[in-house]
C-alpha cells in the first residue's frame, strides 16, 4: 500500500478559480495501484482518449482533508501528457457538505512501485 500527502484544491459551485485548502492524505491499495498501471498501458496505446476514470471506495483511502469535511464520489483522474508519454493520475471528489470539487496535485503511476 502507497500513502500519500499531496497539496488539495477545492473549488465552490459557482467560482471560477480553485483555492489551496492545505494537505490530501489517502493511501493507494494494491488493487488500485494495479488498476492505475492497466489505465497507463491503455491510454498509452490510444491517441484519440488520453484521460479515463478509476472509481475508489472512500473508505479504502484512509481519507484524511486536515478538517475539510468528507468526500463523495471519489474517483481517481488518470491522464497521459501529450509532452510526456508516462501517465499521471490525482484524486477527485465532491465535499459532501457543500458539494465543492475537491481534488489533489497528480502523482506519476510509476512513482507507486
Amino acid at each position: 500500500m502507497n500513502t500519500f500527502t499531496l497539496d488539495a484544491w477545492c473549488k465552490p459551485p459557482g467560482e471560477h478559480k480553485s483555492m489551496p485548502m492545505g494537505h490530501i492524505h489517502f493511501h493507494v491499495s494494491d488493487e488500485i495501484h494495479l488498476q492505475l498501471e492497466q489505465a497507463e498501458t491503455v491510454l498509452a496505446q490510444r491517441q484519440a482518449e488520453r484521460e479515463m476514470e478509476i472509481p475508489v471506495d472512500v473508505a479504502s483511502l484512509e481519507l484524511d482533508l486536515e478538517d475539510s469535511g468528507e468526500l463523495d464520489d471519489c474517483h481517481f483522474h488518470v491522464y497521459m501528457r501529450k509532452d510526456f508519454e508516462r501517465g499521471q493520475f490525482f484524486l477527485v471528489g465532491h465535499r459532501a457538505d457543500d458539494g465543492a470539487l475537491v481534488y489533489s496535485n497528480a502523482v506519476m503511476v510509476d512513482q507507486l512501485g
